[in-house]
């Protein structure tokens, strides 16, 4: 998130700005979706591409591969992501069940729930009766509140069809990356891992750097740890299809 300056901050915690922000139903974010599907996408295929060289297969080989990869882990990490979204809210759903059944059949129990949770945030005696109060006669509220004080949930509902498209939308477009080189035919194949190579750590720092202008974070730490993490896994895939070549003669 941008830094605000002092004269904005102060705009945005007027009470009206406060009370038009905090009215708005929290939206889900896809960032880390697509951040992650990204990261994945380009990590799988330049993985593929460092493997196959490093065994000394062709270029065309090495593309076959790459795309298939692409497409296939693409496709299981979006269905992955969207299960486990979906498993995600049927839990909160079925948290919010229980809380609407115990508020129905031991309401006084519940109410002392909740003044044992604002008890232990230091409110007590009258001011600790009137948060009680003020809670347990909003039934909404009431549940709200069991969900993300005593069961740490959160209110934001994510959609399992967005983060899935996120994913995968982004290991498709940052995972074909590495492979375009591949596509010049007329190149040897040292040639275009290299080029493979560079738009792939570029593709990485890009990735890391965008991640952390979003979550103000250090840009070049970002954008280098990222692309340390990428050129690692390429790596250790370059060093498994070498030894694997000269193991077992494949090539």
């Amino acid at each position: 998130m941008n830094q605000q300056s002092r004269d904005d901050l102060r705009k945005d915690h007027r009470p009206e700005a406060i009370q038009r922000r905090l009215s708005k139903t929290p939206r889900s974010q896809n960032i880390s979706d697509a951040v992650l599907g990204g990261i994945d996408g380009c990590i799988t295929t330049f993985a593929v591409v460092s493997g196959a060289v490093g065994a000394g297969f062709s270029s065309s080989v090495a593309l076959v591969l790459g795309f298939a990869n692409l497409v296939a882990d693409g496709f299981s990490m979006a269905v992955s992501n969207y299960e486990s979204i979906k498993a995600q809210r049927e839990f909160i759903d079925e948290v919010r069940r229980t809380e609407e059944d115990h508020i129905d059949r031991i309401p006084d129990g519940e109410r002392e729930e909740v003044r044992a949770i604002f008890k232990g945030k230091g409110f007590q005696g009258d001011t600790l009766e009137e948060i009680v109060r003020t809670i347990t006669q909003d039934r909404r509220l009431w549940v709200e509140t069991m969900l993300t004080e005593e069961h740490g949930l959160q209110k934001t509902r994510l959609s399992p069809w967005k983060s899935a498209f996120a994913t995968m939308a982004a290991f498709l477009l940052v995972g074909a990356i590495p492979l375009t080189p591949l596509f010049a035919s007329e190149s040897e194949l040292h040639r275009q891992f290299v080029f493979s190579a560079m738009l792939a750590g570029v593709a990485f720092f890009s990735i890391g750097t965008l991640k952390s202008l979003v979550f103000a974070k250090p840009v070049f730490r970002s954008g280098l740890s990222t692309l340390l993490t990428g050129g690692t896994a390429a790596g250790l895939a370059y060093l498994t299809g070498y030894l694997l070549q000269r193991v077992l003669g494949i090539g």
